[in-house]
């Protein structure tokens, strides 16, 4: 099984745990408690090779509100808790470790503490930005373990689940080639493979062919799932996918793309791009993609400064 950057191995959500209130709150008064804290967005991490979660034992802040802790699992040998402290000064945070952004820090983790991360990120933007029920108006209250919204008007009692964004991310090729688009907001040279979200009533399949449809105008056949890898900014599924290309006459249909090129194995080498972060799941394609072909190994072959 492919496990990428956000997607531990080991990581056990505890699941069974989420609708017994009465054991979560003796876990969370215990000595095997742990906070996983995020401050306006950015996670706490301890330095070091891996860098780590910062795990806060529940004595560290004893008066926070134990409705606003977030069931994350176990870790180690802790039960562990997210905890949105953005109303606290950060000051209060630096003898627990450093404010970092995961999408930065990530690849200086461990695969369970990047996972780890990952989840209580995504659940606490989801509780942000749900505060308040969709149909009615009132006030959402968490349940669950902090996994499920609930409006609190009982003549409503509308329940809500953390949101998932599904997206395609494909490497498109013709055997000697693969198709790489850009986006005028990228660092020069930066080629990626190409993307977008799911459609409602869309087949991941119909989306892989859309999408390049729509961003370079080729048509595909034969997509082939690879793996997937979470990725929490906000809250999106990335689903890897290669495909074979029907014709190859780039069109640039939407707005989506600064620029698409096919590209050999041989201009990937010779530096003439800058491929994706190799924590991705993008890279991960194109490395599979490039390993096929007379070149060898792609990470043996590729410079450091190949990818940013």
């Amino acid at each position: 099984m492919t496990v990428h950057l956000f997607g531990g191995k080991h990581f056990d959500r505890a699941a069974e745990l989420r609708s017994n209130l009465t054991e979560i709150g003796e876990i969370l008064s215990g000595p095997a408690a742990r906070l996983v804290p995020m401050h306006r967005g950015r996670s706490l991490l301890q330095p070091g090779e891996p860098m780590t979660a910062a795990l806060v034992t529940t004595d560290a802040w004893r008066d926070i509100d134990s409705t606003r802790c977030v069931l994350l699992g176990r870790h180690l040998e802790y039960y562990c808790f997210a905890v949105d402290m953005s109303h606290v000064p950060e000051e209060q945070l630096a003898e627990h470790g450093q404010l970092a952004d995961l999408r930065l820090s990530g690849p200086m983790l461990g695969d369970d503490d990047a996972a780890l991360l990952a989840c209580a990120r995504a659940l606490l933007l989801w509780h942000r930005e749900h505060q308040f029920c969709g149909r009615c108006g009132a006030r959402n209250e968490a349940h669950g373990g902090g996994h499920v919204l609930r409006c609190s008007d009982p003549d409503c009692g509308r329940s809500q689940f953390p949101r998932i964004d599904p997206a395609i991310i494909v490497l498109v090729d013709d055997g000697p080639r693969c198709l790489l688009g850009r986006q005028a907001s990228w660092p020069p040279q930066r080629y990626s493979t190409i993307a977008g979200f799911v459609e409602p009533g869309e087949s991941l399949e119909d989306a892989v062919a859309r999408e390049v449809g729509e961003e370079t105008g080729v048509r595909v056949k034969d997509p082939i799932y690879h793996s997937s890898q979470p990725w929490p900014f906000p809250s999106s599924l990335m689903l890897g996918f290669h495909a074979q290309a029907a014709d190859f006459n780039i069109t640039l249909r939407d707005e989506e793309l600064e620029d698409a090129r096919w590209f050999t194995r041989r201009d990937i080498l010779d530096g003439v791009i800058k491929l994706p972060p190799r924590v991705s799941i993008s890279f991960r394609l194109i490395e599979e993609w490039f390993n096929r072909g007379d070149e060898g190994a792609l990470l043996q072959r590729l410079p450091s400064a190949g990818s940013w």
